[in-house]
């Protein structure tokens, strides 16, 4: 794991090179997803959008197709790496745990004075909800959209009753995901969450940060920072 302190640098390391990958990948080709895929009903000549500036080009149906699909390819390529990953390193620290929702509550009753916020792990509770709901509509976007994939192949026939569910639950499944995006989003209005902005690029937070907000993950980080000194003097 890459977690450790930097107490040279007044930093703590909270993700690797790779995570950061991988995050920016589905990011960003969930927004081609979503644009190119609301470009294929079509909306941007309907809603005049391809009369705005640099956007003529959006109510071109083979060009938002072809973005579709190169971005269904990295978007599957990314999560399916992302969890061979968890699955392998056996990192379940994103995924939900049991009173995660009584949790998110306090947190956000403590960002406007009420209560007082609960120390957290790595992850915030509302922050291994978020993921469970966004990564779960993004599994039913990627299995459906396979789906919708396949049946446009020659000599295919798919049964209409599965092609017609596959396209309901890829469609509910895109709204649902826009609101957690924008759910994801809006949480780093509140300014607690800012300090969480710089490791989406570089990896690190302030170690004064995750001591005092994250304080069950970096009273471990402490932990195994004592017993790796230990053993090397051992050694």
């Amino acid at each position: 794991m890459s977690d450790r302190i930097l107490w040279k640098e007044g930093k703590v390391k909270r993700q690797s090179l790779g995570s950061i990958l991988v995050h920016w990948s589905v990011a960003l080709s969930t927004f081609v997803l979503i644009f190119s895929g609301l470009g294929q009903l079509p909306m941007y000549k309907r809603f005049g959008v391809v009369n705005l500036p640099g956007l003529s080009w959006s109510g071109d149906y083979p060009l938002t197709l072809k973005m579709h699909y190169i971005a269904a390819i990295i978007l599957t390529l990314a999560v399916f790496y992302h969890l061979a990953e968890k699955v392998l390193t056996k990192d379940f620290d994103l995924f939900p745990k049991k009173g995660d929702l009584r949790e998110s509550i306090k947190i956000l009753l403590a960002m406007v004075g009420i209560g007082k916020e609960p120390p957290s792990d790595k992850y915030l509770a509302e922050q291994r909800l978020s993921y469970a709901f966004i990564g779960g509509n993004l599994l039913v976007i990627i299995l459906t959209g396979m789906i919708k994939v396949y049946k446009n192949l020659p000599g295919i026939a798919l049964n209409n009753s599965v092609v017609l569910w596959a396209t309901q639950l890829h469609n509910l499944a895109t709204v649902l995901l826009i609101l957690g995006v924008l759910g994801h989003l809006a949480a780093f209005l509140a300014k607690p969450n800012r300090k969480l902005l710089p490791s989406l690029f570089t990896g690190k937070v302030d170690l004064d940060y995750a001591k005092g907000r994250h304080a069950l993950w970096f009273q471990r980080l402490q932990q195994r920072s004592s017993s790796s000194q230990k053993t090397s003097h051992v050694q």
